[in-house]
């Protein structure tokens, strides 16, 4: 099966499993998907997630994901720069997300990073996703 947007079907699988208050989620493996829950994990909205290879040499991405008593953690996650629409950003135009309460993902010449950490490294890149 071909996806348009490999992204936005993680952000989606990540979303739906919230809803249904499940405690994993699974999503076939990429670099960048694994770059972007590491940032997610590092920034605490998500327990972890694990590389599984089966059988047939596909991979995939177990991901834990983290509730409070209030419900999930993630509240919102909305993808910003889409295959139709690129958005890139410099480093000074960096979008804050609900005044800093929020993390922006970026991807950067060094690899995938949250904002703030573009910001102290001084670099701009492409906008993947805004997360609240």
């Amino acid at each position: 099966m071909s996806l348009q947007d490999p992204l936005a079907d993680l952000f989606s699988r990540i979303r739906n499993a919230q809803m249904r208050n499940k405690k994993v989620v699974t999503s076939p493996a990429s670099k960048l998907r694994a770059g972007i829950l590491e940032v997610l994990a590092k920034e605490g909205y998500i327990r972890g997630y694990a590389m599984t290879q089966h059988a047939s040499g596909k991979n995939e991405l177990d991901i834990e994901l983290k509730y409070d008593s209030n419900g999930p953690v993630i509240s919102n996650i909305t993808r910003i720069s889409k295959p139709g629409r690129r958005v890139y950003s410099g480093v000074k135009s960096i979008p804050f997300v609900h005044n800093g309460l929020g993390i922006s993902i970026v991807s950067t010449s060094r690899g995938v990073m949250s904002d703030t950490e573009a910001r102290d490294q001084k670099l701009g890149g492409e906008i993947i996703c805004k997360v609240f």
